[in-house]
């Protein structure tokens, strides 16, 4: 089956324009409204309704509608020519280092190749420092607009932060952002991750080989989430290989300095993920699927595969990840269910 995705979060801030009525239902259960300020309420996440020349326009969910884990704010300027995305969202591999990595590739993308990354940092989340990661883009869309970032990973939720206006607003825009990262407010501060950019350099060069999956059945399935690497930004990781697919290109990155440990292939800037993880028993390594809220296990290679097997399941030509043998799926509300597939066809 094709990996599990969501619309890339540059997508769905262009797609925000629906009608605030028609979002209202999704609005009552992903946030409440105080008389100042919008909280998540999962995530025990909130921002002030207005933050430096910004003010609350809509909110709701971007996808997965009533379950509450991929949610948005939209925020606007007086004259509505900035405008700023607040994203709460529950990713089964949460990372801030790899959300800013794959926005960043995103916005190149979206924007074109002239855009300028100037600045790339840790900084202090609503008053902590070292747990966000702020980044900043020049030149965009041919040098029309101005745009910038920031990343925060809190407990199991990713918080993003995206702003964007003309290039002659650069400094209101930057005001914006900055103003929303000071103005956050956590339920539980404890349960903020320190957050830098990722580091990634080349790898040694890999064997290519093709694997083999074999009958093995997946162990310990309701531990799919974990996998053995770093994240947000805590240790270096390296560049293994690319993988050229129909939907683009991809990158496979490991743990710098860690001969034979987990491999991950970032696929969205929402989490989307897919990891080859060692097995328990040392025989091999197990596949698994990562994307809102949920983990797909697909059982045991006896290798890493080839970059040319990864880019057939991440287009879903490979017929041996036909099914899942074990989906984990992770609620807003701290609920983790896991089903098992028993017998799964080869």
């Amino acid at each position: 089956m094709p990996l599990p995705r969501a619309l890339p979060l540059v997508s769905v801030l262009l797609a925000l324009s629906a009608p605030a009525s028609a979002r209202a239902a999704d609005a009552v259960e992903a946030w409440t409204l105080t008389q100042t300020a919008l909280r998540a309420n999962a995530a025990g996440i909130a921002l002030p309704q207005t933050v430096a020349g910004l003010s609350l326009a809509k909110s709701g969910e971007a996808s997965n509608g009533g379950k509450g884990i991929d949610n948005y704010a939209q925020y606007l300027s007086e004259d509505g020519t900035i405008q700023a995305t607040l994203y709460v969202y529950l990713p089964s591999y949460a990372d801030a280092a790899l959300a800013a990595y794959m926005t960043d590739k995103a916005v190149i993308e979206r924007f074109g190749a002239k855009t300028r990354r100037t600045s790339y940092a840790s900084v202090a989340a609503g008053g902590h420092p070292g747990t966000a990661i702020r980044a900043v883009y020049d030149d965009a869309a041919d040098g029309a607009l101005s745009t910038a970032a920031a990343f925060v990973h809190a407990d199991r939720w990713v918080v993003k932060m995206r702003v964007t206006g003309p290039a002659e607003r650069r400094k209101d825009v930057l005001a914006g952002l900055d103003g929303m990262i000071a103005s956050l407010a956590f339920d539980d501060p404890e349960t903020l991750h320190a957050a830098a950019p990722a580091k990634i350099n080349p790898c040694p060069a890999p064997d290519s080989r093709d694997a083999r999956l074999t009958d093995a059945a997946p162990a310990g399935a309701e531990g799919s989430g974990i996998i053995a690497i770093p994240r947000d930004g805590q240790g270096s990781l390296c560049l293994r290989g690319t993988i050229e697919t129909a939907e683009g290109r991809y990158e496979m990155l490991q743990q710098a300095g860690v001969e034979g440990g987990a491999i991950i292939v970032p696929t969205d800037d929402m989490g989307g993920l897919i990891a080859f993880d060692p097995a328990a028993d040392g025989t091999g390594y197990r596949l698994s699927m990562h994307a809102l809220g949920r983990t797909d296990l697909y059982g045991v290679y006896d290798r890493v595969p080839s970059t040319r097997q990864i880019a057939a399941i991440i287009d879903g030509k490979d017929p041996q990840t036909a099914q899942a043998q074990a989906t984990t799926a992770y609620a807003a509300n701290g609920d983790v269910t896991v089903s098992v597939v028993r017998g799964t066809p080869r």
